[in-house]
């Protein structure tokens, strides 16, 4: 069966080099951000050359996505060794340094199996999920191998969802935070393209 939207995030445990350094041998997605919104990120390999600036994005991020209440997890087939020596590696000798969230380690494929996200040679693509205070999944991209993912558009997406729930409004087509939104009413629609569609 293929992993949609609208589900729960899978509650299998992996291993994780958790933000202070640590091995956590029993790692939870599903405990980490209870009753947070929580974005996972999978990415295909440590060392290599477009991940590293994702996870350095991502890092450089948190402050903002904490704010929203937002908790981040990175994740890949990589062991948790490999994990902490990319962390104890200089930027400049390909390293992201010590990243202030928990890098799972899907060594076993479990999860990456389970949601699909495979690619051919065994790494995953570049698949985000954001999931909600339930443990719903409530937003997916998945890249392919070469295309860097949008630290800035995940962001707006927990903007988005946090507006949703807060309000109880629908956020239309590239809305940001502080924008105008609809209700989810056919008139309500209407409104909003009278007024923005030109």
């Amino acid at each position: 069966m293929t992993f949609m939207v609208g589900q729960k995030f899978p509650t299998a445990t992996t291993p994780a080099v958790m933000e202070n350094g640590d091995i956590n041998n029993d790692f939870s997605v599903a405990e980490f951000g209870k009753g947070s919104y929580t974005v996972v990120f999978f990415y295909p390999l440590d060392f290599t050359f477009v991940c590293p600036t994702e996870l350095v994005a991502f890092n450089k991020a948190m402050s903002r996505f904490e704010e929203l209440g937002c908790k981040v997890v990175a994740a890949s087939v990589d062991s948790v060794f490999s994990h902490a020596a990319w962390r104890r590696t200089p930027l400049n000798d390909g390293g992201i340094e010590a990243v202030n969230y928990p890098m799972l380690s899907d060594i076993e494929r479990k999860l990456s199996n389970e949601l699909g996200i495979l690619a051919d040679g065994g790494v995953t693509f570049r698949a985000s999920y954001l999931i909600d205070k339930e443990g719903t999944v409530r937003h997916m991209v998945i890249n392919d191998l070469p295309l860097g993912r949008s630290v800035e558009e995940m962001l707006r997406m927990v903007e988005a969802l946090d507006f949703h729930e807060t309000h109880g409004e629908v956020c239309p087509a590239n809305w940001k935070k502080g924008e105008e939104a609809m209700s989810a009413t056919k008139e309500s629609t209407q409104a909003y393209l009278e007024k923005h569609a030109s």
